[in-house]
């Protein structure tokens, strides 16, 4: 089974930069997107690739996050958020249970420039999503990926030391990560590449992409039970269209 997850960075956006030729190419039993920025309405005349059933979370709010799950494989069950008020506004989880594990899709806060939102991320944030996660592995393995909005450790970005303070590298949001995987959770990429260098985010600015000067924010996680069913895990910079690429994992 191949997973494939991508922060497009508005899908009305990705589609106009060759999407569905992506799409149909990619050969992906499932696709995740996050920051769709759109309501199922806004793309109804969209022909997707063929086999494909989207499922759609929108955030209240027009044109802010949001989430979609494009299935060949149809699921036992969508279910939308994670059940708490509050949290649920903004369109960031999106569940679709299989017969053997539970996939998330999830777009997790920006703790924004100045660290505005940093307390909401990793205060209520991080404590309610690990809690929805928790209670999923109580029924069946979970596998969720999606747009993290953390760097884990050094060698997950370029300047470490630089960005020691900024949005996605401080110590409570990469100490929460820590917490989550010691918990019973892999990152599946570094069951197979442990080095420097693969990054899923660049900024626009300074050529950063093309220098590979990036970060590596978005990610496949897995419940430990699942370690042996896992092929192979893999990162996608070729993939333009967003100032994220893709990520991916297949499963035997």
């Amino acid at each position: 089974m191949k997973l494939v997850s991508w922060n497009v960075n508005g899908v009305r956006a990705v589609l106009k930069k060759g999407f569905l030729d992506y799409m149909a190419k990619v050969d992906a039993d499932v696709i995740c997107l996050q920051e769709t920025k759109a309501h199922p309405g806004d793309v109804e005349h969209v022909a997707w690739a063929t086999g494909y059933t989207p499922h759609w979370y929108s955030a209240v709010k027009k044109g802010y996050s949001g989430t979609v799950i494009f299935t060949r494989i149809a699921p036992k069950k969508v279910t939308c958020g994670i059940g708490l008020p509050g949290h649920d506004d903004e369109g960031r989880v999106i569940t679709a249970e299989f017969d053997t594990f539970y996939l998330v899709n999830v777009y997790q806060p920006n703790s924004q420039r100045g660290l505005t939102r940093l307390d909401y991320r990793t205060k209520e944030w991080d404590p309610a999503f690990f809690a929805f996660l928790r209670k999923l592995e109580k029924k069946k393995p979970v596998i969720f990926c999606g747009d993290l909005n953390v760097a884990h450790t050094e060698i997950d970005l370029t300047n470490a030391k630089p960005n020691r303070r900024n949005a996605g590298f401080t110590d409570e949001e990469r100490e929460n990560f820590t917490k989550l995987l010691a918990g019973g959770f892999v990152d599946t990429l570094r069951e197979f590449e442990k080095g420097p260098g693969h990054y899923t985010w660049w900024s626009q600015m300074m050529n950063c992409r093309a220098r590979n000067i990036g970060w590596r924010v978005d990610y496949f996680v897995a419940s430990e039970k699942l370690k042996p069913a896992l092929k192979r895990a893999w990162i996608s910079p070729e993939v333009m269209g967003s100032d994220h690429c893709p990520v991916g994992l297949e499963l035997k």
